[in-house]
């Protein structure tokens, strides 16, 4: 009895060989996102040897790979990863510029042609106060300005239901609005139930400041320091870090040591990209 597993003898004459599928060949640059074939571990790549890949999770939990044909998933479809050219790191396709070389912006995507100013969108993106704006532009600027999406400042958003009203959210004009400490049971978690507009999406990140979605290895410390009930968080940080009491200094010094999106906590980076796709999706203009 012959097994239907097998549909031919492939020592046979004239057995036809079974052919492997042609998958895309896609380079594993540093901080493209894939997922494992079997679907159990989804990552961004943050190292690769001669026969494996590293990917990085949300978690900050790391698993190597084998590279292989089909081994991988990008936007669920099947993929080969192959170690990159060296001295690319862009995440995706890579195209070369005028010299043959690849730009890629801060937060991990391929920088597009230098073209023309475009007209700003309707569509906004608000944040809080003056350094969240900071961040976000230092690490996402030049993917915003590519999609005509400009940033705001809110100083707080303790008025943010009369903010949404006066901005008049529609179809062709949506807004995301990102809040610091967007945890349950907090003041901003009840000024932001009062958003119920389709148009408008509301997200959060859990730090009770923007400081802290600045991974703290990235100043040399194992952990942002806790601080008193009382005490002004950045004033109490600076202090416990032994740096002057000036929030404005302590933070362009912050700003300054963040470099790109692998210095910034998961929980932030997956806020800003959500926002940024709610606002550029079809009918978001």
């Amino acid at each position: 009895m012959r097994s239907k597993r097998y549909e031919a003898d492939v020592l046979a004459a004239g057995a036809r060989r079974r052919e492997r599928p042609d998958y895309p060949r896609v380079p594993a640059e540093f901080g493209l996102v894939v997922e494992d074939s079997a679907g159990e571990f989804c990552g961004a790549v943050v190292g690769w040897e001669k026969d494996a890949v590293t990917l990085e999770d949300r978690h900050g939990r790391r698993r190597a790979f084998p590279f292989g044909a089909g081994s991988f998933l990008l936007e669920g479809q099947p993929v080969t990863l192959v170690r990159p050219v060296p001295g690319a790191g862009a995440r995706g396709a890579t195209a070369p510029g005028p010299a043959g070389s690849v730009r890629t912006t801060a937060s991990g995507s391929v920088a597009a042609p230098q073209s023309r100013a475009k007209v700003a969108r309707a569509s906004r993106i608000y944040v809080e106060g003056r350094h969240d704006a900071e961040l976000v532009e230092k690490i996402w600027g030049d993917d915003l300005r590519d999609v005509g999406v400009v940033v705001e400042y809110l100083g707080g958003i303790d008025d943010l239901p009369a903010i949404v009203v006066g901005f008049s959210p529609a179809p062709q004009r949506r807004l995301g609005v990102l809040v610091d400490h967007l945890v349950g049971g907090s003041k901003e978690s009840r000024i932001a139930v009062q958003v119920t507009s389709p148009h408008v999406l509301v997200v959060g990140h859990p730090f009770i400041d923007v400081w802290a979605a600045v991974k703290p290895a990235v100043l040399g410390l194992t952990r942002w320091p806790d601080v008193p009930r009382g005490i002004p968080w950045k004033e109490g940080v600076l202090r416990a870090i032994g740096w002057p009491e000036d929030t404005a200094a302590g933070w362009q010094r912050i700003l300054r040591s963040v470099t790109s999106f692998a210095d910034l906590e998961p929980a932030f980076l997956g806020r800003v990209e959500e926002l940024i796709d709610f606002v550029t999706e079809p009918g978001g203009q």
